[in-house]
């Protein structure tokens, strides 16, 4: 548009843009619209939920106050529960699950996007993300059955070489004993056996994630680096690894928050013991999810809102953590820190 402005006895034409608002297409506007009902409605069912458990473990509270997060005893007969030990072997659980999956999870991931042959890849991606649909209780009937009589020969080893570190220690266990069929259930049913069942299940889950970060790194980036001279695996250290960290870290969340809530698998291996155990080698040990499946069907009305109340917990906490990777994801946004 263009305005007459006078300067003197002259007159100036000035250019003025001319605000255009071409507003969005109607598909785009159904589209924004659908996704923001969509999470809408997902804040709204956690909302519930939580709300939902909170009122459902009102009694406990009421009963237990704030004693029930230093209590570490379950006991039904004298109504003394405490959600302490339940937390720290879910805690446990996890970590253990968390260290031994996702090494093996980046690792594949990379096998495929980088080293595998083209031919190969939509194999290995169909295996990976099978394991992923396989029931938990498959997974826990392998490792009672299968793994444990193994995998207590490997925690007798640890704890011989290793039992000087605290959580690596067995008391009462001698790993040089030649009687080794009495000693052996002294590392049976133990957080390192159901961490492993459990970092079977979470394996394929943070090395889909992994996987489909790692395969979205810039492909100009790659053929710099490889014009360079850098080898393979200079170009992952160098672009696919720091593009990828957001993928690192998000499957390796996405991992720990299913870990965190595992029911069947570890129900299925472990012996309950209420104690604070910090030693993942020791037999015995027990986990929210796992406490809530077993005691479900006989508690009473007070023992079923602390069994509430321990699921909330455990919400929250799941909650928490999951909140601090969106953050850190956030943070370290995929191709930040690559270079060459």
């Amino acid at each position: 548009m263009t305005n007459a402005k006078p300067v003197g006895t002259a007159t100036v034409d000035v250019d003025t843009p001319r605000a255009i608002d071409p507003g969005l297409p109607v598909a785009d506007r159904v589209f924004r619209g659908g996704a923001r009902a969509v999470g809408l409605l997902v804040l709204a069912i956690m909302a519930s939920i939580g709300v939902f458990m909170f009122s459902e473990s009102g009694i406990a509270f009421d009963e237990f106050g704030w004693s029930f997060f230093t209590e570490h005893r379950w006991a039904l007969e004298t109504n003394q529960l405490g959600v302490l030990s339940l937390l720290v072997g879910t805690v446990t659980v996890a970590a253990v699950a968390i260290a031994i999956a996702v090494p093996f999870a980046l690792t594949t991931a990379l096998f495929i996007t980088e080293y595998a042959p083209l031919r190969a890849r939509r194999t290995l991606i169909a295996l990976v993300d099978l394991m992923a649909a396989v029931p938990s209780v498959v997974y826990g009937l392998v490792g009672l059955i299968l793994f444990q009589p193994y995998l207590a020969d490997i925690a007798r080893w640890i704890h011989d070489f290793f039992g000087w570190i605290a959580i690596l220690d067995v008391p009462g266990a001698d790993p040089d004993t030649t009687n080794w069929n009495n000693t052996a259930h002294q590392y049976t049913s133990s957080a390192f056996i159901a961490g492993v069942a459990v970092a079977l299940m979470v394996m394929p889950v943070c090395a889909a994630v992994m996987r489909e970060v790692f395969s979205q790194a810039p492909a100009g980036e790659r053929e710099a680096a490889l014009a360079l001279g850098g080898t393979r695996w200079g170009v992952i250290r160098s672009v696919v690894l720091p593009f990828g960290r957001s993928g690192i870290v998000g499957g390796t969340m996405l991992g720990l928050g299913r870990a965190l809530g595992e029911t069947i698998a570890i129900a299925l291996i472990i012996v309950p013991a209420f104690d604070v155990k910090l030693r993942i080698l020791e037999n015995g040990t027990i986990t929210i999810a796992s406490q809530i499946i077993l005691r479900f069907g006989e508690s009473s009305p007070l023992q079923l809102s602390a069994l509430m109340f321990a699921g909330l917990v455990l919400f929250v906490f799941t909650l928490i953590v999951n909140t601090i990777a969106a953050a850190v994801v956030s943070r370290s946004r995929s191709g930040a820190a690559t270079e060459i």
